[in-house]
């Protein structure tokens, strides 16, 4: 659904609350304060904190999925490009909303069935089962190894990217670029992540490597 621009606010706000407290250390007030709203506000755009949480999955996740659900129909680029182009949106998205991917290890950590572990596992069934119509469209084109364990794949994919996001400083130290400005730096990330994770996947997917 569109969000109008009060709703996208308090959901940017609600993301990166719900980021640094958790789903549950986080209230409906806190947000309505931080947002500069009345709590009946919040009630009527989303009706609950479990759909506000929703409403971040949502707003989140739509473009990827549309992203890859382009690649899947296009006609033109290579299954290889395709699987390139997927992993800098991948790159890119972590590095743009790391509070939402915060909330998500968070979330992760616990072992109790609650709604938002629910909005997390049929976020990652459908990313899985998008990246898996890729995979196949290059097997069937014979580009692709068969047998091709794809969560492992993707958990290696994510679990990369998200290493590499949350260690930043460690990075910056090790290498002597603690100085170094924070796009500089972002764009140094980028270029090594992508040049990483593409070699690694032509090994694990082609026939060629």
């Amino acid at each position: 659904m569109e969000y109008n621009d009060k709703q996208t606010a308090i959901i940017d706000i609600a993301e990166r609350l719900f980021s640094v407290s958790g789903f549950d250390g986080t209230s409906v007030r806190d947000i309505a304060n931080e947002a500069g709203v009345n709590v009946a506000m919040i009630s009527y755009y989303f009706g609950s904190k479990e759909k506000l949480m929703e409403a971040v999955f949502e707003h989140k996740s739509n473009k990827m999925r549309l992203k890859v659900e382009n690649l899947i129909q296009d006609t033109e680029m290579t299954p290889i490009q395709k699987i390139y182009l997927l992993i800098d949106e991948y790159v890119e998205k972590f590095l743009d909303q790391k509070n939402f991917h915060m909330i998500m290890m968070r979330e992760q950590l616990t072992d109790k069935r609650t709604p938002v572990s629910e909005l997390i596992l049929e976020l990652k069934r459908r990313n899985l089962e998008s990246v898996r119509m890729l995979i196949h469209d290059g097997q069937k084109k014979g580009v692709f190894k068969k047998n091709i364990d794809i969560s492992m794949m993707m958990g290696t994919l994510i679990g990369t990217v998200s290493q590499m996001v949350l260690s930043q400083p460690f990075y910056r130290k090790v290498h002597g670029m603690e100085e170094l400005g924070e796009q500089e730096f972002r764009s140094h990330i980028r270029k090594k992540l992508s040049i990483h994770l593409k070699k690694l996947f032509k090994a694990l997917l082609t026939n060629e490597a």
